[in-house]
């Protein structure tokens, strides 16, 4: 039997991790046509389990409460790979939300981790243009110095916007 791909889900608080988790999983089960209208979601303190079954194999999917920043790295070990999320329209948060990237990044046990880089609430007025957002992180120099293949996508987990993108690079990520 292969062991289950856990995916690490993280960022900082009110991002929109959580319901991205309740969409990907009722897309998953459901199909697209069904999303409906966003559920509500709490915070996160802890950390939550979420199963999510592809075409191809089952990823496990843990998220963890942005307020747990500073234990994430005790999770690392057993992930084969990292969504890391943004909230494009907090820019307060923006570069907190890099250096924070920056900590994943180097982590010794995600150097060969697949990480996908999500811009959320791209369905807010006020959100920043994404290359905007990429400027103010430099992403392509994360890009460029990061030891992991990096995947970056715009999405709105209340819209279901790019839902369907991620779906799909969680089918395509291997396991090393």
């Amino acid at each position: 039997m292969t062991k289950n791909e856990t995916c690490l889900l993280l960022g900082a608080t009110g991002v929109g991790k959580t319901l991205l988790l309740k969409r990907l999983q009722k897309i998953t089960l459901h199909g697209l046509g069904e999303l409906g209208s966003p559920p509500s979601t709490l915070p996160t303190v802890g950390t939550n389990l979420t199963d999510l079954t592809l075409k191809k194999k089952k990823v496990t999917v843990r998220e963890l409460g942005g307020c747990m920043g500073p234990i994430w790295p005790s999770y690392f070990q057993d992930c084969s790979s990292v969504i890391f999320m943004v909230d494009s329209a907090n820019i307060a948060q923006v570069s907190a939300s890099c250096i924070q990237l920056l900590s994943v990044l180097s982590a010794e046990p995600l150097r060969s981790a697949s990480v996908l880089i999500l811009f959320n609430k791209r369905d807010m007025p006020c959100t920043m243009s994404l290359i905007e957002i990429k400027s103010i992180f430099r992403m392509d120099d994360i890009i460029a110095s990061a030891t992991q293949p990096i995947t970056t996508l715009e999405i709105s987990a209340r819209s279901g916007q790019g839902l369907q993108e991620v779906l799909i690079w969680l089918e395509s990520i291997t396991v090393k």
